[in-house]
C-alpha cells in the first residue's frame, strides 16, 4: 500500500471558514494528499463566506455558533445523510482534527466501521478556562481530552515538546510527529520594508516589538501588555506592531501603552510583509503546540522573545535564535527585551540563525510524515492488531 491507496475523511470543526493556523494546516495536508494521488473528502460546517478557498470536497455537517465566540461554530454530530456520504467515499483512514461532538462522533461511527483513527493536536484546550476565569475546570477538560484522545489509534502532535506533555499526561501510547512548515519564499527577510514603516509613523531608528496571531486572551495578551509597561518605564521606548484581528482587540487597544500600531489582519505578502519590517516577536502565549507565527518570525529573520512552552521549546534556541522565558515571568520578557531593543548587532545574529533554522521546515516534508503514519497505522490493522490505546 502506497500514498496514493489512501482514502482519508478529513473531520474539522471549521474548516475554512476562519483563518488560522490548525486550518490551514489542514488545507496544506488536503493539498498535499490530492496531489500525491489520495483521496481526500473534508466534514466540516460550511460557511457561504468563508475565510479563504478550501481545499478539497467539503461535506456540510450542522452547526451552531459557539456562544461569545461566534467566529466559531459548534458541529452538532453527523446526520445520516452525511453517514451514507462518509460509507460511500470509503475512507480507509479517519482524521479528527479537534475534540469536540463531531470528532466524538467520527471516532464511534470509525470504532463502529472497523475503521483506524488517528487525532491531530492543534491547541492545548485544558488550558484555555484559566483566561476566563475558570481555571479549577482544567483537571476535568484534562480528563475529557484523555478520554477522547485513548479512543484513537494514534495521535500526532506539532512539536516534540507537545508529544512529551500528551505522554506525560497518558492522552495515548502511540504519539507521533506532524510538525509545521513555512513557505520561505513569502516568509523571507527580503519582505521587510522600510517605507510601509514609515506610512504607520514609525521612526528607522525606533526598535519594532511584534505580536502576531489572533487577538484572544489566550494567547497571552496580559502578560505582552504588562511586559511592554515594564520596558518602557525603564526608559526603552520600543514600539509595538500588532499584526492579526480578534474579539479582545478593543480590550487590548485599552491596554497597551501609547505608540501601539494594529494592522488587522493580514495574509500572504501582506503578512510576510508586516513580519520583516518588525524587528522582534514577543509570543507570550502558553497555549500554543506549536507556533506557526514563531516559525514564520525566525523565516523572515527576527529575533524571538517566546514563553518556554510547548511549541516554542522545539522551535527556540535560547540565547541563539532567541530567548526563552519562563511562563509568566514578565520582568525577564521585558529584560529580553530590552537587549534585543538596545543591541541592532544582536538582533541581527539572533534573526539570521533563526532564519537558519526555518529552512528545515518545509510543508512537503512535514507532510510526508504524517502520510508515513497513517499508512503505518492501516497496515498495523490489516494485520490484525488492536491498537493499545483501547479498553480491551
Amino acid at each position: 500500500m502506497d500514498v496514493s491507496d489512501l482514502r482519508v475523511a478529513l473531520f474539522s470543526g471549521n474548516y475554512n471558514y476562519v483563518r488560522d493556523g490548525a486550518n490551514q494546516a489542514l488545507n496544506r495536508l488536503s493539498g498535499y494528499l490530492q496531489r500525491q494521488g489520495a483521496k481526500v473528502r473534508i466534514y466540516s460546517p460550511k460557511s457561504k463566506t468563508p475565510a479563504f478557498p478550501g481545499i478539497g470536497k467539503v461535506v456540510g455537517v450542522p452547526a451552531i455558533p459557539i456562544p461569545g465566540r461566534t467566529e466559531y461554530r459548534m458541529p452538532l454530530g453527523i446526520p445520516g445523510k452525511v453517514q451514507r456520504d462518509l460509507k460511500e467515499f470509503g475512507a480507509n483512514i479517519f482524521h479528527v482534527s479537534i475534540p469536540e461532538f463531531l470528532g466524538h462522533r467520527a471516532v464511534t461511527l470509525a470504532h463502529k466501521w472497523n475503521k483506524p483513527v488517528v487525532a491531530s493536536v492543534h491547541t492545548r484546550f485544558e488550558t484555555y478556562p484559566r483566561y476566563y476565569g475558570f481555571a479549577f475546570l482544567e483537571p476535568v477538560v484534562e480528563a475529557g481530552l484523555r478520554r477522547f484522545y485513548r479512543r484513537c489509534d494514534a495521535i500526532f502532535a506539532p512539536s516534540e515538546s507537545m508529544a512529551q506533555v500528551l505522554r506525560e499526561q497518558r492522552m495515548s501510547y502511540d504519539v507521533g510527529i506532524w510538525s509545521r512548515g513555512v513557505d520561505t519564499d513569502i516568509f523571507n527577510p527580503a519582505r521587510r520594508d522600510m517605507e510601509w514603516r514609515r506610512s504607520l509613523g514609525i521612526g528607522d531608528d525606533e526598535a519594532v516589538v511584534a505580536f502576531i496571531g489572533r487577538i484572544v486572551m489566550e494567547k497571552g495578551l496580559d502578560v505582552f501588555a504588562e511586559t511592554m509597561d515594564m520596558l518602557h518605564r525603564r526608559g526603552t521606548k520600543a514600539r509595538m506592531l500588532i499584526i492579526g484581528e480578534g474579539p479582545a482587540r478593543p480590550w487590548f487597544e485599552n491596554r497597551l501603552p501609547d505608540g501601539a500600531v494594529f494592522t488587522g489582519f493580514q495574509r500572504g505578502e501582506d503578512l510576510a510583509r508586516a513580519i520583516a519590517s518588525s524587528d522582534m516577536l514577543l509570543n507570550p502565549s502558553v497555549t500554543e503546540t506549536f507556533g506557526n507565527v514563531t516559525l514564520e518570525a525566525m523565516a523572515c529573520g527576527l529575533p524571538v522573545i517566546a514563553a518556554r512552552a510547548t511549541g516554542s521549546l522545539s522551535l527556540v534556541e535560547d540565547n541563539i535564535t532567541g530567548r526563552l522565558i519562563r511562563p509568566g515571568a514578565n520582568e525577564a520578557f521585558a529584560q529580553a527585551l530590552r537587549f534585543y531593543c538596545q543591541d541592532a548587532s544582536a538582533r541581527a545574529a539572533a534573526g539570521e540563525a533563526g532564519r537558519q533554522v526555518s529552512e528545515r521546515y518545509s510543508w512537503d516534508a512535514v507532510n510526508g510524515a504524517l502520510v508515513d503514519g497513517y499508512l503505518r497505522i492501516i497496515r498495523n490493522r490489516a494485520a490484525g492488531n488492536r491498537p493499545i490505546n483501547r479498553p480491551r
